[in-house]
């Protein structure tokens, strides 16, 4: 069977493209021309160049390919408003959906987000994948054009009988991180540069069981349907404590107040602004991480037989891949 790849080289991906290896399956992948990426190395895969915004290099590499794992996309959440996430997050995945059509694919899985779907507030109040799309109030072009890509999918099964499904991971955790993305919280707690965590949580879950889900879908999950992926619902401050535990450094005492968490993001953005330059967090992102964005994955273990691996399994697998590649030295 023949697949490819878009967005190979990012942590889901390059975790993605291992599982479907060891699987046995042919794996093409899609990457920007001139990147070398490093979790990609010697790994026995057809390369394309490109990108998603261009019609012709997708119309060559989804030739003869059975399916489409869309993986690729753009996560900035700064600027909060961005006319290049949109393109990357709505257009590409238009252009996806059309050369899926053309070439017949078997099956087209896209990588959505948990986030477009309402989340739960508390541990006995999980969201799933029936709840409305709620996070319009953050004003992240980020979260808005992943939701809008995802009704693009959801639109083309039903008014073109495109083969496709949705997965939507939540925050995931794992080897492979070269950004880093989400593993800079690794990173952060165990260097100490985090001073403390906020008052809200989120759903957590290892990168390797998201992949081995997803290469379940080649062949489980029902055509036209959506799939939260995830495991732990932790506070900040659990999920800071498992992770100091794992890396071996103090747990952090300290839990930053709302106004001082988000008046740090606002102060941060604006001065971004200012003076032009990524800010380590903004406003927007600090009103989220003061708020619970919990999900239950129960859908997507009964058909998708998601795993259910320890988040701290996770957080090993992260810390020790950083470490190996020189991202930290060990104390």
């Amino acid at each position: 069977m023949e697949i490819l790849v878009t967005g190979p080289d990012g942590l889901l991906g390059s975790n993605l493209v291992r599982e479907l290896l060891d699987r046995k399956y042919h794996v093409s992948v899609l990457v920007e021309k001139g990147k070398n990426p490093i979790t990609l190395k010697d790994l026995p895969i057809r390369i394309y160049e490109g990108n998603i915004l261009d019609p012709q290099i997708l119309n060559e590499a989804f030739a003869g390919k059975d399916i489409i794992f869309h993986c690729a996309a753009s996560t900035n959440v700064y600027p909060a408003r961005s006319k290049l996430v949109n393109q990357v997050n709505i257009d590409g995945t238009k252009n996806v959906i059309d050369a899926s059509l053309k070439h017949a694919v078997k099956r087209l899985i896209y990588v959505g987000t948990a986030n477009s779907f309402g989340s739960g507030t508390t541990l006995n109040h999980l969201g799933n994948e029936n709840n409305p799309y709620g996070a319009s109030k953050y004003q992240l072009d980020y979260m808005d054009s992943k939701y809008k890509a995802q009704q693009l999918v959801l639109e083309a099964v039903k008014n073109h009988h495109l083969p496709a499904m949705v997965v939507n991971p939540t925050f995931m955790i794992g080897p492979y991180d070269s950004r880093p993305s989400s593993g800079a919280v690794v990173i952060g707690v165990a260097t100490k540069k985090v001073p403390g965590s906020t008052t809200g949580g989120k759903n957590f879950v290892a990168v390797k069981d998201v992949a081995i889900a997803m290469a379940n879908a080649i062949n489980m999950g029902r055509i036209g349907e959506c799939y939260i992926l995830g495991h732990e619902n932790l506070s900040y401050k659990v999920a800071f404590d498992k992770i100091a535990k794992v890396v071996g450094v103090k747990a952090l005492k300290l839990v930053l107040p709302n106004v001082v968490t988000i008046s740090y993001g606002s102060i941060n953005s604006y001065l971004a602004k200012l003076f032009g330059y990524q800010p380590s967090l903004t406003r927007e992102v600090a009103i989220i991480s003061c708020e619970n964005h919990y999900y239950s994955s129960a859908k997507a273990i009964e058909e998708l037989k998601l795993p259910q691996t320890p988040i701290e399994v996770a957080i090993h697998e992260c810390y020790e891949w950083f470490w190996g590649n020189g991202y930290l030295k060990r104390k």
